[in-house]
């Protein structure tokens, strides 16, 4: 992992209530054995255990990140750390695999849904989120990694390639789409802490989340992604 995704990392740990927003999305899909691929600095991981999952494997590629997360849970009985790279992943039967903010950084995406999808028992979820929209692909995306945004559409075609069913496909944060796209694509910006995240997290992201949970808008800056392995 790049110096510059280790700061975005770090800079988003501090939007709390997007955090909490998204990984209460995940949460009806967990089962009773989730595996978050890419978990990072633990972020959504803490918010899961807070809602109180019975069990949890987290895991990551990068050296660093694995000791950031076995120092985080040294004391949580409920957490595994695991050393993974998903596309060498071999069968599992865990009841859902979670990558968040991971597929668009893969080059070949069918290939790590197939594998998500071997890792999960039959009829196990695998619950992607990820950037949408093309049009706002910027320096800032191109920089970290991002190889693709997605579509409602184009992520439909990836579920079908990779053999998983569509469970749910779902914009999130029409707001935010309107902000990266001026932010980011045209004024060359990336994402920090300080007071304008702290700003749009407290101010923004509360009414946005309570508004989306009763409509669910056309667009938005993320698309939340889930296939089901045929039972």
């Amino acid at each position: 992992m790049t110096a510059l995704q280790h700061a975005v990392l770090e800079a988003l740990d501090s939007a709390r209530n997007y955090n909490a927003w998204i990984a209460s999305l995940v949460m009806p899909y967990l089962g009773d054995d989730p595996l978050e691929v890419g978990s990072g600095n633990g972020t959504f991981a803490a918010e899961w255990l807070e809602a109180d999952v019975s069990t949890l494997t987290v895991s990551e590629v990068d050296p660093h990140l694995v000791e950031v997360l076995q120092q985080r849970f040294a004391d949580e009985t409920r957490v595994s750390v695991r050393t993974l790279d998903l596309l060498e992943a071999g069968p599992s039967e865990h009841s859902c695999v979670i990558a968040l903010n991971v597929l668009e950084h893969i080059a070949d995406d069918v290939a790590a849904l197939r594998a998500a999808a071997r890792v999960v028992r039959s009829d196990g979820a695998v619950v992607m989120f990820v950037p949408a929209f093309p049009f706002a692909m910027s320096r800032f995306d191109r920089a970290i990694g991002h190889y693709r945004r997605y579509t409602a559409r184009s992520a439909r075609e990836a579920l079908a390639a990779a053999g998983l069913t569509v469970a749910e496909l779902r914009y999130v944060n029409l707001p935010g789409l309107v902000a990266w796209t001026v932010g980011m694509r045209l004024l060359g910006m990336q994402p920090r802490e300080g007071l304008a995240l702290r700003t749009w997290d407290r101010a923004v992201v509360p009414p946005t989340r309570v508004l989306e949970g009763r409509w669910r808008p056309p667009f938005g800056q993320s698309l939340l992604m889930v296939g089901r392995r045929a039972a």
